[in-house]
């Protein structure tokens, strides 16, 4: 066994068992396309005449598509001698990787397609280009919010079409080493500012004092100024994650209600829904909408007129609280007092005799 596939082994065996520990460890990813310039090893199919190692570079340019997938488009150059031969080949294609966690060490799987050109020089000239697909693993190597070191194993399978050949398949192999440099830095992180938010509260004006008995039965005093009883109700009601669905019980939304039932003249009562920031801003601000509105139906099923009342989303608008979670469990977790609709402070008056 030659040292290149002593290489490719132990770099797959890190690979595997570094997955194993890592796979449900997955963070928030800088969304950033990279530039990956690469030094490679390779070992040739000896079918090609040439059993020595060789070496090459390479050039990618990468993007993260989601918390399990990054795409990276290159090419690689590669060549070997061996005695009077020569030997070369060119790449151009696709690879997918499967990321197995986004902390600073990142396992990950690959496969990729492309089409490969192989030249042969010395005693026998021969050249063709073929399509490919490949194989591999690798590591990734945060090293600061822009930098990163790449280092993979891969085997490529081509698919000889050439009469310049006489076989039909050929497997190379490659040892990739490699610097990833992302073109934009990772977004601040949050910093959590605010605690949840206070219980909803009831606050009832003191009753007036009675007024004064008159001195005498002939001069009666005359009838105290108006007062008035006001009292201010004002409801926030929590969803679970990417839910629009109020959960059970509900009983401020109940005394809301009895409130709205018992004074009929109050309308124009706003119902706001919220999002927390995970996901696209238009998805946000529908979901923010669904809230509000399921608020509203509520109180329409417990008898109050749903004309008196009107509900608007507005997404991820007006945070009660900031993250810095990077374990995406825990910054759910923490988000979820943004996942909230808030019925405006309903004021009623009544004139007191």
């Amino acid at each position: 066994m030659n040292n290149l596939n002593k290489i490719a082994i132990a770099v797959s065996a890190i690979c595997c068992s570094t997955a194993a520990s890592l796979h449900a460890q997955t963070t928030v990813y800088n969304p950033s396309w990279y530039f990956a310039p690469s030094v490679n090893a390779l070992d040739p199919d000896s079918r090609f005449g040439v059993n020595k190692n060789g070496s090459g570079l390479g050039l990618r340019l990468g993007k993260p598509l989601s918390d399990y997938w990054d795409i990276q488009l290159g090419t690689t150059y590669a060549r070997s001698r061996d005695g009077g031969a020569r030997y070369q080949q060119n790449t151009l294609g696709a690879d997918m990787l499967y990321m197995f966690s986004r902390e600073a060490l990142r396992p990950f799987i690959l496969v990729g397609a492309g089409y490969q050109r192989d030249k042969l020089s010395g005693p026998r000239n021969l050249v063709g280009s073929s399509p490919y697909i490949s194989g591999g693993a690798g590591l990734q190597l945060s090293l600061n919010d822009q930098w990163s070191l790449q280092a993979d194993y891969r085997r490529v399978y081509g698919f000889l079409r050439s009469d310049a050949f006489r076989f039909d398949r050929s497997n190379d192999n490659y040892v990739t080493v490699g610097l990833n440099y992302a073109f934009d830095k990772p977004a601040a992180p949050y910093v959590r500012t605010a605690m949840a938010p206070e219980p909803v509260r009831v606050v009832v004006a003191e009753a007036p004092p009675a007024p004064l008995p008159a001195p005498t039965p002939a001069a009666p005093l005359p009838p105290p100024a108006p007062r008035f009883e006001k009292f201010t109700l004002s409801a926030t009601e929590l969803f679970a994650f990417d839910r629009d669905q109020l959960q059970s019980p509900q009983p401020k939304l109940d005394e809301i209600a009895g409130v709205l039932n018992r004074y009929t003249d109050v309308t124009n009562v706003v119902i706001t829904g919220y999002a927390d920031n995970i996901g696209s801003d238009k998805y946000n601000q529908n979901l923010s909408e669904r809230r509000a509105m399921a608020v509203k139906n509520y109180l329409v099923n417990k008898g109050v007129s749903a004309n008196r009342m009107r509900a608007e989303g507005r997404g991820e608008a007006n945070p009660v609280v900031t993250c810095t979670n990077k374990n995406r469990p825990a910054l759910i977790k923490c988000l979820e007092p943004n996942r909230r609709v808030e019925v405006e402070q309903i004021i009623v008056e009544r004139r007191m005799p």
